[in-house]
């Protein structure tokens, strides 16, 4: 008896035994748990592999730009000055003015933008900047007379204007300078000033693609850098530009390629790999098509043919044409009690113009 009872209770704690129900109860999360690790897992590979390729492209993008920066100093900075200022160009192309245009980034966002600004050489002897600030001193009649001139409200807001940028800046005159941090500082204010209030007006200024050539490379540079769409002229040459110059002949090489005057009919780009919604559907295919595809157009075209066909066919109750000489056809159109004689001709230009004359 007491064997058998053992058997029973060992019977029905082996069967009804929780522990078994909760370990296949712990199995199902388990499973969920390493799904959900190995999505994060491709989540970061998939942020890895993404960080690398656009800082591959942004490296790109910054040799591209750096290129661009020197041919245009060293090359072709007349030709980006003319259309400009042509007044500036002329004055820049004179031998007796000395200028040079230095051109630099700028910008608090990548890509970075193009500015230039036109410095005057004087090698070591110096230069004096004339203006009506520095040379009307307070004390004299000439003030007055001007105060007449321009008048009472524009001659106060002259004054309020001095005084602001000396509230501001600190160092707004000769007097004021001390130091050769304040000089530079002076000459600085007196770039960014305009003309107006004292200054020279020769301050940095933002290079568009208004202001470049479109026969050069350094136009599309520029247009791949801002849209991000490269030309097929800008691939063809980007292996070579990307080569770090290994002697000073390759670098020039690198510039003369950037500069050099080409054809400009060879405007063909290629679309980036993602484009709106609405560019889509204007992306024409690139490349060689096989024969599958060829075959599937010529089908389509000949659908569309037949169709077009069918519906003009479709327009006219009954016709009857008469070919003359190639170039004109009578036609009878009968319609219930109406009949009407009309007389067709063509015009010389391909695809012929048709034109109709009823009697």
């Amino acid at each position: 008896m007491n064997r058998s009872s053992k058997m029973s209770v060992t019977g029905v704690s082996k069967s009804g035994n929780p522990r078994s129900g909760k370990g296949r109860k712990v199995h199902m999360p388990n499973v969920i748990k390493t799904k959900t690790t190995q999505q994060i897992k491709k989540n970061i590979s998939a942020q890895k592999i993404q960080r690398a390729w656009l800082s591959h492209m942004d490296k790109t993008i910054f040799q591209l730009l750096k290129h661009t920066i020197c041919a245009a100093e060293h090359f072709v900075s007349y030709e980006i000055l003319k259309k400009v200022s042509p007044l500036e160009a002329e004055l820049v192309k004179d031998p007796s003015m000395k200028c040079k245009v230095r051109f630099r980034f700028s910008g608090e966002t990548f890509p970075p933008f193009i500015v230039f600004k036109i410095f005057l050489q004087t090698e070591g002897h110096g230069y004096k900047y004339f203006s009506g600030k520095n040379l009307l001193k307070p004390s004299s009649e000439a003030v007055v007379d001007a105060c007449k001139i321009m008048g009472k409200k524009k001659f106060y807001h002259q004054i309020m204007e001095d005084e602001h940028l000396f509230q501001k800046f600190k160092v707004t005159d000769e007097i004021d300078v001390v130091t050769l941090k304040d000089y530079m500082q002076y000459s600085s204010l007196l770039d960014e000033t305009p003309a107006s209030f004292g200054g020279r007006n020769n301050y940095w200024r933002r290079l568009n693609l208004k202001n470049i050539p479109k026969t050069m490379i350094i136009y599309d540079i520029v247009d791949y850098a801002e849209s991000g769409i490269i030309s097929n002229r800008l691939r063809k040459e980007m292996k070579h530009l990307l080569e770090r110059p290994q002697t000073e002949e390759m670098r020039q090489h690198q510039l003369q390629i950037v500069s050099e005057i080409r054809c400009p009919s060879s405007f063909s780009s290629i679309q980036p790999l993602y484009q709106p919604y609405q560019q889509q559907s204007q992306i024409r295919h690139l490349g060689r098509r096989s024969k599958q595809a060829k075959m599937k157009v010529e089908k389509m075209r000949k659908a569309s043919k037949m169709a077009k066909e069918k519906s003009a066919s479709t327009g006219t109750v009954f016709s009857r044409t008469q070919q003359i000489s190639g170039m004109f056809s009578f036609v009878l159109i009968q319609s219930e009690d109406i009949f009407l004689l009309t007389d067709f001709s063509f015009d010389s230009t391909f695809p012929p113009l048709l034109f109709c004359k009823l009697y």
